[in-house]
């Protein structure tokens, strides 16, 4: 090596030790994303929450709210990204750090939804604290009015119930009303299932119809003309992964409560879930079965068809029955599923949310003033609902290969810990006063709020998963 070429190494060297060293390390890392949590909680919690749950959505100024439309300062949203949300970001919190104001933050919004217990046991999407308030509903606690539908919709109930057992859980199940809510809530929720393990998407006080165990099968009418049924909310129900909600709902309980009956519930529902696969030619799962296991319409935009979203919702919680159980009987149904959806693909990657019933086509509607028609062009979709979603097919197959051949429970995958550079970027977008400040372009507004909304924005779900990964990074590095 020549005397420049030496020189330029030793230079060289020095730059990347100094580089090195100006680096954070680990534990500072820690120290600040510590920092950050305290600061970004105690605006959210003290600052933000009202009643102690929260919303989805608010202007810098805290002035509007929104959840899926406007929110008034006395209703907060069950629905995630809401009160659940928040309130789960706040224990894993105190699960990492043990400090108390994540526990006092966590169960402020328990607290919050146990106001909003309907006597029916469950939740619908929102709580109104308001007794005259448009959106208040017949609560448990007698200060409501009105209807007492417990809704499984979105994660509705499934999200408030695993909140308040969660919190029942850090509490050591000393929080009497907590406690009680959460009894009560799993007794709703286990007598809702059918028999053969279904949900329907809605319940009451009314008692439920005990038909008969049946497998999937296409209807012998017109679908296009027949088979409409009024009341669909009270059939078997797979929509917006109303399955898959409940079925971490029955694992959690389990979990912290050591019940049987939610482990025989969840085994229902997987048996469930294996009778509902469609035959051939379309192996996979429909939005809404009815009694006899024939897809029907639900919403008049919502035609019976093969499902590509919730079929992917489905073959991700029969992995997740999986894991827990061990029984190799729910994956039996994913590598059919999988080649059916594969050769479904839309020519842009996607899948469609319906596949005509045998032809297999994609399936979509237009409108005409009031009218939803049945049609196969995409070309002028109404801009409401989500006619197509994101391929999750190489996702779903790479989770399933390294199960093909086991036998026995097997832990889930866990999340890889947060990187160093994601957790710094984080901190740093923490602004002075606790926020993480959002723009367009990021998180999907809902509705009038992308219109009425400036273009800074607070989210919270952009603050329970940086929440969430900050306390997660705290925890894996604790040691």
């Amino acid at each position: 090596m020549n005397r420049f070429s030496f020189t330029l190494a030793v230079f060289l060297s020095c730059v990347v030790a100094v580089g090195r060293s100006a680096e954070p390390k680990s534990g500072e890392i820690r120290n600040n994303a510590l920092t950050a949590m305290r600061s970004a909680t105690s605006f959210y919690h003290k600052q933000v929450s009202s009643h102690g749950g929260y919303v989805y959505f608010y202007s810098l100024d805290l002035s509007q709210r929104w959840g899926e439309g406007v929110a008034t300062m006395d209703q907060i949203w069950v629905q995630p990204p809401g009160t659940p949300t928040v309130g789960l970001a706040f224990v894993k919190a105190y699960e990492a750090t043990g400090e108390k104001r994540y526990l006092d933050a966590a169960t402020d919004a328990a607290e919050a939804l146990v106001y909003g217990q309907l006597q029916s046991g469950g939740w619908t999407n929102c709580v109104d604290f308001d007794p005259r308030g448009r959106r208040v509903y017949l609560y448990r606690n007698g200060n409501g009015r009105g209807r007492n539908t417990s809704s499984l919709d979105d994660g509705q109930t499934q999200s408030a119930i695993r909140l308040l057992i969660h919190v029942d859980h850090v509490l050591k199940f000393q929080n009497k009303k907590i406690h009680e809510a959460a009894a009560i809530a799993l007794d709703a929720l286990l007598n809702a299932q059918y028999p053969n393990g279904a949900f329907p998407q809605v319940w009451d006080d009314d008692k439920m119809p005990d038909p008969p165990a049946m497998k999937a099968s296409y209807p012998d009418y017109d679908w296009r003309t027949e088979g409409r049924i009024k009341e669909y909310w009270d059939m078997y129900t797979l929509n917006d992964n109303v399955t898959g909600y409940v079925a971490e709902t029955l694992i959690d309980a389990h979990t912290i409560y050591n019940e049987d009956r939610f482990r025989k519930s969840l085994e229902r529902l997987g048996g469930f879930l294996l009778d509902a696969q469609m035959p051939d030619p379309q192996p996979g799962w429909a939005q809404q079965y009815n009694y006899e296991m024939i897809p029907i319409w639900a919403r008049k935009f919502e035609p019976p068809g093969v499902s590509g979203d919730e079929s992917q919702e489905v073959m991700h919680t029969l992995m997740r029955m999986y894991h827990v159980t061990g029984d190799r009987k729910y994956l039996e149904p994913i590598p059919r599923a999988l080649a059916w959806l594969k050769l479904s693909t839309l020519p842009d990657g996607r899948v469609a949310r319906y596949y005509e019933l045998k032809t297999n086509r994609p399936l979509y509607m237009y409108r005409k003033g009031d009218k939803y028609l049945l049609t196969h062009d995409d070309s002028n979709l109404p801009k409401h609902y989500g006619w197509k979603t994101e391929s999750r097919i190489e996702e779903i197959k790479q989770q399933y290969l390294p199960l093909e051949g086991r036998n026995g429970k097997s832990a889930a995958p866990e999340l890889p810990r947060p990187t160093s550079q994601n957790v710094r970027r984080i901190i740093e977008q923490l602004d002075n006063r606790g926020r993480w400040v959002s723009t367009y372009g990021g998180e999907r507004l809902i509705g009038q709020a992308k219109m009425q909304l400036k273009s800074e924005y607070l989210s919270s779900e952009r603050f329970a998963r940086n929440l969430e990964t900050l306390s997660e990074f705290v925890r894996s590095s604790a040691n």
